[in-house]
């Protein structure tokens, strides 16, 4: 079905869920922005250059950052990609929906106990009624499409029309072959909508190319969602300018080389910087809110200095990224920010953007960051909790104010940190028998945290 036939059923279907509506003079915003969700795929800290990257060119992210704010402090919702995803839909701890706190297997495999018990009650997803962000916005009057990244589900019941959007395209599992769109077991995992498609291309160009296609329509909807949860630079390493004869597979799927990377980040930058120029072109980009973000840290081969860990780990390089939103008018343009954020916050200030509330039975655990940054406020102070398993490896952290308790437990074996982000943002010095008072009150904050998370299914 095109994207054309979706917008249709969008303007002839009537919302009958209730709208909690926010009068746009409160926020002093303009009524019901478009919204252009851009997330890389286990992008690191410091893999561009608007973050210091000295061997990766990025010139259009380095300038849609200049003419926004750049965050120094936003998090991921953890280390992996389908528990950001969740958050980042939900508004919420994505410890709060059950099975989700891993990312989901490749061939819908759950990776600790909660999630194998939900696979093997095909019921590995995330549910549509707990996404507020697709629905909120839907309800407001947006036409929602999608190019990329699903990983939210492989039941044909937590896919991407189930949640609310007119039109979806892209991979539904976590990593896929570039040019042959299949896992590293081999199964195609291209779909548009609801149907697996076959498609000649460079995986970051057909997002990229969709993406333009929709926003040059001549009839297209607005106001619009645009989400692009690009896959790069996941796995496989793969040159976009490089075909090789076969797919890869589970043997050679993390092959690859940092200027194999560096190419894949300059191919996003490349296809963002089409985005926007298609923005301007149509007359767009003065109504258009602009975001940026990936939804963890990279692997070895990326780069996440001056932090240290990678993706998978609750050390700062798994969790903390690079981040940049552009809204004219609205929030600051060249500015830098230390204030703390976290995915979740984005989802409640794009529904606070679209004129609406989140729904009184899932209040949201984010809070309305482009609200802070749009009325100049100093850093506030934020608790942060983070949580993630797999297997019989638990992670856990809190970070409050500028200090962070971190425990890491295998089986029984249980290591313990504590650091002052704001003097050693690298993680290299452990205040955990220097400074025990705080060390008992984050451990607190903590137990206490999980002891409200439960999951509810």
């Amino acid at each position: 079905m095109t994207i054309r036939r979706y917008a249709l059923l969008l303007l002839t279907a009537a919302a009958t869920a209730p709208v909690a509506r926010i009068d746009a003079a409160e926020t002093s915003w303009p009524p019901r922005p478009n919204i252009v969700l851009i997330l890389a795929d286990d992008l690191g800290y410091g893999d561009l250059g608007c973050y210091g990257c000295p061997d990766i060119r990025t010139p259009v992210l380095d300038r849609l950052a200049a003419e926004g704010v750049r965050f120094t402090n936003y998090y991921a919702n953890a280390p992996e990609c389908t528990p950001t995803r969740t958050a980042l839909m939900t508004g919420r701890y994505q410890q709060r929906v059950g099975g989700l706190e891993c990312a989901i297997g490749t061939a819908n495999v759950g990776r600790y106990d909660d999630a194998v018990r939900l696979a093997g009650a095909h019921d590995l997803g995330l549910p549509p009624e707990q996404n507020v962000l697709v629905s909120g916005l839907k309800r407001a009057g947006y036409t929602a499409v999608g190019f990329g990244k699903w990983h939210l589900g492989y039941e044909p019941k937590f896919g991407p029309l189930h949640h609310g959007f007119d039109y979806f395209f892209g991979p539904l599992g976590g990593g896929v072959d570039y040019f042959y769109h299949c896992e590293s077991d081999g199964v195609h995992m291209l779909y548009e909508n609801e149907k697996p498609v076959r498609r000649e291309g460079y995986l970051t160009d057909l997002i990229t190319d969709g993406a333009v296609k929709f926003l040059r329509q001549g009839q297209r909807p607005e106001p619009f969602f645009l989400y692009l949860p690009y896959t790069v630079p996941h796995t496989p390493l793969q040159h976009p300018d490089r075909k090789p004869p076969a797919a890869r597979t589970e043997e050679n799927w993390n092959e690859g080389t940092r200027r194999t990377y560096a190419a894949m980040v300059e191919r996003l930058d490349r296809g963002v910087g089409a985005i926007l120029r298609t923005l301007d072109q149509q007359g767009l980009a003065g109504q258009t809110l602009v975001i940026f973000a990936s939804d963890n840290g990279a692997t070895k081969t990326g780069r996440n200095a001056p932090l240290s860990g990678y993706k998978g780990g609750l050390f700062e390089g798994g969790i903390r990224e690079p981040c940049f939103v552009r809204w004219p008018g609205v929030v600051p343009q060249g500015v830098v920010t230390d204030q703390t954020a976290i995915m979740m916050d984005f989802t409640v200030s794009m529904l606070r953007a679209a004129g609406v509330e989140p729904p009184a039975d899932l209040p949201p655990d984010g809070i309305d960051i482009l609200k802070l940054v749009q009325q100049r406020c100093p850093p506030q102070q934020r608790t942060l909790f983070f949580r993630q398993r797999r297997g019989e490896r638990t992670w856990r952290a809190v970070r409050d104010g500028s200090l962070k308790y971190l425990a890491r437990q295998d089986g029984d074996e249980v290591e313990e940190f504590l650091f002052d982000l704001h003097r050693d943002p690298g993680e290299k010095e452990n205040l955990l028998q220097a400074r025990p008072e705080d060390l008992a009150r984050l451990k607190r904050l903590l137990a206490d945290w999980e002891n409200t998370v439960r999951p509810g299914r």
